[in-house]
């Protein structure tokens, strides 16, 4: 006889993330897997969230008590009703020999969280896992969001709700819905490492970026667009960071990338770099601040 060595090609590589999208309600992808194989593989499509050997009960150190670099969480935020965040279509089938498969993959979030995660599964013979694709998604209640940077909140949701009803949407992935008109409240708060490399020959400037999007919706009546602006430009000068576009105006559907760049001064002192604090305000149908931090230091090549 002959073995013949089942194989396939899929269309994603690495994380499959479906973006930002406004609560309740969803948003698919479309993903493609190609059989390279001589004969016919049968599959099926399994989610993490809904194996029947994920261990629900398993104490592990807390999220929050875990490094970025550390965590290790496949399965992030869920539906509150308990319908699954993420789901495909179709879930099993065959291949033939050199034909190919699409299936489409739903996110629909019932409540505003940056933490929705998952994994996708494609099992070949009901037993060998042939592709693994993570899934990302985050949700929220306005059409506005600020993306980029190293996040500071906490990237996991209360587990008791005990707070008025203003006090729990502040719980729901760490941010806070409500206007800013105090500009001491921040919804978050972001950091934004500039790392300039110290070494041999020409160095290049230390860039970093924050991505401000206005989502587009038909549930959303007004068109209204959505404001941006960094304040404390001149600090920011002054410590030698350049800010790319430090305001505009967006309509919906849009995004612009906040580009920040910075070259160490003649008379910068290593061992105290400077620290930068600037809020970034968004103005839509409602009014959000968050607080960025800028790191800039030097590393050695």
């Amino acid at each position: 006889g002959h073995g013949v060595v089942p194989g396939m090609v899929c269309s994603v590589e690495g994380v499959l993330d479906m973006g930002y999208v406004m609560a309740r309600e969803k948003v698919t992808a479309t993903v493609k897997i190609q059989n390279t194989s001589s004969l016919t593989l049968p599959f099926s499509l399994q989610l993490d969230s809904l194996s029947p050997t994920r261990d629900r009960d398993r104490q592990d150190i807390p999220a929050f008590l875990t490094s970025s670099v550390q965590r290790t969480e496949v399965v992030g935020t869920q539906n509150y009703s308990g319908l699954s965040v993420f789901s495909v279509f179709p879930t099993e089938g065959e291949i033939e020999a050199g034909e190919s498969q699409e299936f489409v993959v739903t996110f629909s979030p019932d409540h505003e969280s940056l933490y929705y995660s998952d994994r996708l599964r494609v099992v070949l013979f009901g037993k060998l896992t042939a592709h693994e694709i993570p899934l990302k998604g985050a949700a929220r209640e306005h059409p506005m969001f600020v993306d980029g940077g190293v996040p500071l909140d906490v990237p996991v949701e209360s587990l008791a709700v005990t707070a008025p009803v203003a006090s729990q949407e502040a719980l729901r992935g760490g941010l806070s819905v409500c206007p800013c008109a105090d500009p001491q409240k921040p919804v978050r708060s972001l950091l934004l490492l500039l790392e300039y490399v110290d070494g041999e020959g020409p160095a290049e400037p230390a860039r970093a970026e924050l991505r401000v999007g206005a989502m587009d919706s038909p549930l959303l009546a007004a068109k209204k667009a959505v404001e941006f602006s960094l304040d404390s430009v001149p600090d920011l000068e002054q410590a030698g960071i350049e800010v790319e576009t430090p305001k505009g105006t967006l309509d919906r559907g849009q995004e612009q990338r906040v580009r920040v760049s910075w070259a160490p001064p003649p008379d910068l002192q290593v061992s105290d770099p400077p620290l930068v604090t600037a809020l970034l305000t968004l103005k839509g149908d409602i009014t959000e601040c968050y607080r960025v931090l800028f790191m800039p230091r030097v590393v050695s090549a």
